[in-house]
């Protein structure tokens, strides 16, 4: 699983019954190699359990759109990842290029989703669609759709890359402000709700400049960036449900939330998310819940793996 920052690389093995045991990970730094092509030997280099040839299927979440299965240029990683020719080039019998939050979404049916916080509760609907959002250098967003004969379909989003719904005169001068800084024709939902977005309205409300995790570790409860920023991800997480009608809950993931949890829990994400003249009731029915696992990518590909072996 590809980040903005970082690497995961976890190697399954299936037990049968459409189920997977966990081997390893291994976290690497993406902005440390130059291609998946000086990627790969450093996983064979620290011994990892698995190589790419070894495998009987390999699959790349990517932070970025999929082209045909076999091609991506990240948005947050300065190079292209192309397996066209992988099974030449690297030895692999099988694989395949997904993006990351289709991984999320598949990862929602798997056993590491049984440890997700609930942060709102609901009445949902199992036949119905999860939305998943999160997040991280970026945004990511994607839905996992229960399939009549049985299974589920995962449906990529690049919703992080829309516009941003301000709502007030005060928000108003914050786009401005977001405008100005970033040079963006729009402010996109990522520059709003992101770690750089964190950063970003620090500055806006306090004229102070820090990094996410400082920002981070200086958010008290009564914090106004903590409350600006979960009136935001509250209200994408809303937008999202709403548009692909998740009755079957939302799943919020990415390293912000996972490492900032109060961002989801205060009281003004609960509210924006719930807050709709004419859908407050269809909102009430939509569990929330929190998926701190920064590895559960991993395990969303895994169940895609598996659909190909099989």
């Amino acid at each position: 699983q590809t980040g903005g920052t970082t690497r995961r690389c976890g190697a399954f093995e299936s037990n049968g019954d459409n189920k997977r045991d966990l081997l390893e990970t291994c976290w690497l730094d993406t902005r440390a190699f130059a291609s998946l092509s000086d990627l790969l030997p450093e996983l064979e280099s620290r011994k990892f359990t698995v190589t790419a040839s070894s495998a009987d299927a390999a699959v790349f979440a990517i932070a970025g759109p999929v082209e045909n299965d076999v091609f991506s240029s990240p948005p947050n990683i300065e190079w292209d990842i192309d397996i066209t020719d992988a099974s030449n080039e690297f030895g692999m019998k099988t694989c395949l290029l997904i993006n990351d939050f289709i991984a999320q979404a598949y990862a929602c049916r798997s056993p590491i989703i049984e440890k997700a916080r609930l942060i709102l509760s609901g009445d949902p609907d199992h036949s119905a669609p999860i939305a998943v959002i999160g997040a991280g250098t970026g945004l990511g967003q994607a839905t996992l759709i229960p399939l009549e004969k049985g299974g589920y379909t995962a449906l990529a989003s690049e919703g992080g890359h829309a516009g941003f719904g301000f709502e007030s005169d005060s928000e108003f001068s914050y786009m401005q402000f977001l405008r100005k800084i970033t040079g963006e024709p729009y402010v996109t939902a990522e520059t709003v709700v992101s770690g750089a977005g964190l950063t970003h309205l620090h500055r806006f409300l306090t004229g102070k400049r820090l990094e996410p995790a400082e920002v981070a570790a200086v958010l008290g409860t009564d914090s106004k960036t903590l409350r600006w920023m979960a009136r935001f991800y509250g209200r994408l997480s809303r937008n999202l449900a709403l548009q692909v009608l998740a009755l079957g809950g939302v799943y919020i993931s990415g390293g912000v939330a996972a490492k900032v949890p109060e961002l989801v829990t205060h009281k003004e994400f609960s509210r924006s998310f719930r807050q709709s003249t004419k859908m407050h009731q269809i909102l009430t029915r939509i569990p929330v819940y929190l998926n701190t696992n920064e590895e559960s990518g991993l395990w969303g590909a895994a169940f895609k793996a598996l659909q190909l072996g099989s």
